[in-house]
């Protein structure tokens, strides 16, 4: 603090506490004769305040500052501090006001005048802000900084001539900079000299000839003005020094979009995805747009899987591309691949939470209970408070026939998930009733189906299920029919809700109108019908006094692998057991 934004008084304040310490004191004593009163005050209050500010406590600063000032009001050093002071509470007005009064107490000092150009700055007033710098380039013997900063405010107003006058002085200074020349560069292209611009570029390629990102510069300026002739030239004088360059295929890439050539625009972006030049996120951030609506493209799935393939072989050993790696391939069907790369992903770095909910999703089919019980369980050690977790432990353990380990596992993730997320909270509690349903619990899965309807009340699948299993029981069946109704207004075409609709009206014993039913969800899909849907639809026809159709579909319920103990029975005894 030894330049002239400070003022006298707080020099005979320090030099007065150096002499107190030299006399061993720990406060002031009484000030020397020579001063009066109230100039020992304002002292006091100046250095108070210098203290306050060192101390990282601006508003005792500036309370001690606007104290001191009325003391001492010819003191210009305290309204440069009370400027600073309304900059960081964003008052423009007052700070301007501050720092006139400071400059017109000293004119002469540059630190005030700086600070007045950033006030204006603040206030977009660039061109006043851009006249106090050019003024002060001319006044400091080191005048590089004012310089640009004067030559950036002009061209913020719009004064490109005046911006472009002072550039050309800083290169007297600097020699031919670069980001001097770029600026320079920008302006011609706001007044739309073109020539000016391309020559600014083709000075930085004489001064860089082995930067390729100087050709793409032109090319791309070029491009842009609709001389497609000197860019494709420019491409490829490029190609020829720098064939390998990952932004200059970016650059011939988006070269061909332009012209709607969309065979090179594929290959050139193809190319800059699998530079080996670049790291593995940016190969990944190019490859984005190919991933996305791949479920719906199967040439952009194969394309993905083509790309990842080889990233992957670049990058053996980074967990994202393994990842992304295995997303693709769940994509393109192939789940067991897939697997592969998800354990290697999360074998490098076991924190990445997402890699594990894919690799648990991947194993919640029935028949890898075992596999989603195993791989839950190391997830919950590292994510012990992840209900989502918990959730898919607990679908392991009931498709294991677990149920108890299974509501206890569910409920546990019903208490950790967030009430934020209702839809995956009502599939939480869809599958407790499930859980509870399976355990004869029947009071609880009633109350789960109920909570998860509160929180879902549209969700097809959930009103299938509830309504199913009331109906299985040949409880509330009324309110079954409601639900299974609503289900297939949601989703009218789907065979196991035209089942559940048809068992419920069994179970009413309206036995014609179940058979319209059961039969269109076996019509649905003929070939893979399930076997419940054909044992359905005999039970019907026995109750139709066709016994002889009732018998033909319990056994193209046996043939289908229906898992029921008395299918056998039914069949041979030609009678209907439940």
């Amino acid at each position: 603090m030894t330049d002239r934004r400070w003022a006298g008084a707080v020099i005979f304040s320090i030099a007065f506490l150096w002499a107190c310490k030299a006399y061993g004191q720990d406060t002031p004593a009484v000030p020397n004769v020579t001063a009066d009163k109230e100039t020992y005050a304002a002292n006091e209050l100046y250095f108070g305040a210098v203290k306050a500010h060192m101390q990282d406590d601006d508003k005792e600063s500036d309370s001690l500052m606007l104290e001191f000032v009325k003391l001492k009001p010819d003191v210009a050093a305290a309204y440069y501090e009370l400027a600073r002071y309304r900059i960081k509470q964003n008052n423009i007005a007052e700070a301007v006001t501050y720092i006139k009064k400071a400059i017109k107490l000293d004119d002469s000092n540059k630190w005030y005048k700086d600070q007045y150009a950033n006030i204006l700055a603040k206030d977009n007033k660039f061109e006043e802000a851009a006249d106090i710098y050019k003024e002060l380039a001319n006044t400091e013997e080191y005048n590089e900084e004012y310089l640009q900063k004067a030559a950036l405010l002009y061209q913020r107003s719009g004064k490109y001539k005046e911006a472009l006058a002072l550039l050309d002085k800083l290169l007297l200074k600097t020699g031919d900079d670069e980001d001097i020349l770029i600026q320079k560069q920008q302006i011609y292209l706001k007044l739309n000299d073109l020539g000016s611009a391309a020559a600014i570029i083709e000075q930085l390629i004489a001064q860089s000839p082995k930067e390729a990102k100087y050709y793409i510069l032109l090319a791309e300026l070029y491009d842009n003005n609709n001389e497609t002739a000197k860019a494709e030239a420019l491409f490829k004088k490029a190609q020829k020094s720098f064939p390998d360059d990952p932004s200059l295929q970016v650059g011939l890439a988006e070269h061909y979009r332009k012209l709607n050539d969309t065979a090179r625009y594929n290959e050139y972006t193809i190319k800059t995805i699998l530079n080996k030049d670049l790291d593995a996120e940016t190969q990944l951030g190019l490859l984005a747009p190919y991933l996305q609506n791949m479920q719906n493209d199967t040439t952009r799935r194969k394309t993905s899987l083509d790309l990842i393939t080889q990233i992957a072989a670049q990058h053996t050993n980074d967990a994202n591309v393994l990842a992304v790696y295995g997303d693709v391939l769940t994509f393109n069907d192939q789940r067991d691949k897939a697997l592969i790369q998800y354990k290697k992903s999360i074998a490098l770095d076991p924190s990445r939470f997402v890699v594990w909910q894919q690799l648990l999703y991947s194993y919640t089919a029935r028949k890898d209970a075992d596999s989603l019980i195993y791989y839950s369980d190391k997830a919950l050690r590292l994510f012990p408070n992840q209900a989502l977790v918990h959730y898919l432990n607990g679908i392991g353990k009931a498709n294991a026939k677990n149920y108890t380990g299974a509501i206890n596992a569910m409920n546990r993730a019903v208490d950790l998930q967030p009430d934020d997320n209702s839809q995956l909270l009502a599939e939480m509690y869809s599958s407790l009733g499930d859980a509870y349903n399976s355990a004869k619990k029947f009071d609880l899965s009633d109350k789960s189906f109920d909570k998860a309807l509160s929180l879902d009340p549209n969700n097809a699948s959930l009103l299938n299920n509830y309504s199913y299993y009331l109906s299985e029981r040949g409880t509330r069946l009324d309110d079954a029919e409601k639900m299974s109704k609503h289900s297939l207004e949601l989703r009218p075409d789907e065979a196991t809700f035209l089942d559940t609709y048809g068992w419920i009206l069994y179970k009413e014993a309206k036995y014609d109108k179940a058979k319209e039913y059961i039969q269109k969800a076996v019509d649905a899909n003929p070939a893979d019908a399930d076997g419940t849907l054909f044992e359905h639809l005999g039970d019907v026809y026995y109750k139709l006094d066709d016994k002889d159709k009732a018998v033909q579909y319990w056994q193209k319920a046996k043939d289908k692998g229906i898992d029921n103990p008395l299918i056998d029975k039914k069949i041979l005894e030609k009678k209907l057991y439940e």
